[in-house]
């Protein structure tokens, strides 16, 4: 019997069960897998010695995560690996930008709107931890209200306006790349924020793979479990409450679509209503290749990043992102190139690559969008067809059939829309927490959202920890 079962070995089920290990408590983790890690994991999906990430593979937020930090993941043997620029975005056949770690060398790129550029971020990037510790969790009274406003008064904007602050197509579209990671139409209120996140995120810790993979993430946290004297079992799939053991809390990475799934009686009939008003995002389409050499870009800048935009400015992309939501796949899609391989060698043979893209269709598609992602790939690096040694393809569908999370293929657990960013997955002050004083949610679709980061597992484990604290019960069944 446990003090907590975590249902879902994801890096937000692994971080609440290393939270709640570090507080003395016994915990179990059970994955209906036979291996954890969620959207972390990394596996050989092309060729033999050839890595690849399932899912998540760029990790600004897992540096910048305070939790990550307090658990010190490398002493657990996480090592990030940093290209020379963490971005690099393809405007059009001639041109590229790159966002540097650097500011000023960042807006020296932006003619007329440098200044603009350089107002705009500089002041986030100098108080980022302040800045991520404000709007990292569920919504609340930032304690310092002069930053909070200062980042609120942009970030509430949809992209679309935003853009129409600079004079240039070049600051519009770099900031449109990164809004673009929102998966919403970038006329949407709140798509700055993930513009003005994730830029700033690169000036200030960059955009690092993990070393080997991302499942070295996962392998940290189960190491920490494994030493506060948590277990883990695989292989375990959870559709009712008879498939549990005892325990004092049970917490749940899943989103409101599984849990309810699994909700055989144990939550209210008025909560079932408000979970099922959930809303998910559009799915992706993702490409993973082995390849024979480095992707041979024309452009110059593009070798100097992991991660590439491809393409176009921002109205284009606004076309592009637009399309998913109305049932369309977009004719030239807005592309998220990533060659892991550029920062971290280990990935591939010697002298070998590793490439990954995908690009935003409606959720649930069949589509097959190969053909046209490496006709955009080899557009801007003429030649790239010719290295390709095998491929590895999932539509929309096939993401959600290999992790159910992945609801319609939409990777970031819900609609990341301005109302679900802080209020997800129902209204509530706690949104971690469910009418069961016993039952909490841990997953994505609890703020702060999508991304690799264990907060919503840090807060939901909080959560957790004051029933415990305030309850002395034995561990018993769910009900």
């Amino acid at each position: 019997m446990y003090d907590a079962v975590v249902v879902g070995s994801g890096p937000n089920g692994l971080a609440a069960a290393a939270v709640l290990g570090r507080e003395g408590y016994s915990v179990l983790v059970v994955e209906a897998a036979s291996s954890p890690g969620g959207g972390t994991r990394t596996e050989e999906l092309t060729l033999p010695g050839y890595l690849h990430d399932v899912c998540s593979a760029v990790h600004p937020l897992a540096v910048a995560s305070p939790l990550f930090r307090s658990l010190e993941l490398e002493k657990h043997g996480v090592t990030w690996c940093h290209a020379k620029a963490p971005l690099a975005h393809v405007l059009d056949d001639e041109r590229a930008l790159t966002l540097e770690r650097s500011v000023a060398e960042t807006a020296a790129q932006l003619g007329r709107d440098r200044a603009r550029y350089e107002d705009l971020v500089t002041p986030l990037v100098e108080r980022f931890d302040d800045l991520v510790e404000m709007f990292v969790g569920p919504l609340q009274f930032p304690r310092r209200p002069l930053l909070g406003l200062r980042f609120a008064r942009n970030a509430l904007l949809s992209m679309k306006c935003l853009a129409q602050r600079f004079e240039a197509p070049e600051a519009r579209a770099l900031l449109a790349g990164a809004a673009a990671h929102s998966m919403l139409p970038l006329d949407v209120a709140g798509t700055a924020a993930f513009a003005l996140i994730l830029a700033v995120s690169g000036h200030a810790v960059g955009w690092p793979v993990a070393e080997g993979g991302s499942h070295s993430i996962a392998r940290a946290l189960l190491a920490q479990i494994d030493g506060f004297g948590g277990e883990v079992w695989l292989d375990h799939r959870v559709r009712s409450r008879g498939d549990l053991p005892p325990a004092r809390v049970y917490l749940f990475d899943v989103t409101p679509r599984q849990l309810l799934a699994i909700d055989d009686g144990w939550l209210p009939d008025s909560y079932r209503k408000r979970l099922a008003r959930y809303r998910y995002g559009p799915g992706v389409f993702k490409i993973d290749w082995a390849l024979d050499g480095p992707v041979p870009w024309r452009n110059p800048a593009c070798r100097r990043a992991t991660t590439i935009h491809l393409w176009g400015q921002a109205g284009q992309m606004h076309a592009a992102e637009s399309a998913p939501h109305d049932g369309r796949v977009a004719e030239q899609p807005f592309v998220l190139f990533v060659q892991p391989t550029l920062a971290d060698p280990s990935r591939a043979p010697w002298g070998k690559h590793t490439g990954w893209a995908y690009c935003h269709v409606p959720a649930f598609s069949h589509h097959d969008i190969t053909a046209r992602i490496e006709a955009m790939v080899e557009r801007f690096a003429p030649g790239f067809r010719d290295l390709i040694l095998a491929r590895h393809t999932r539509n929309a569908a096939q993401m959600e059939e290999y992790n159910p999370n992945f609801v319609g293929g939409d990777i970031n657990g819900g609609a990341a829309t301005l109302d679900q960013l802080f209020f997800r997955p129902v209204v509530s002050l706690d949104p971690y927490s469910t009418p069961n004083p016993r039952v909490f949610l841990c997953s994505s679709a609890t703020p702060p959202g999508g991304g690799v980061h264990g907060l919503c597992g840090s807060f939901a484990a909080k959560s957790a920890l004051r029933r415990l604290r305030g309850s002395h019960e034995p561990p018993r069944l769910l009900g």
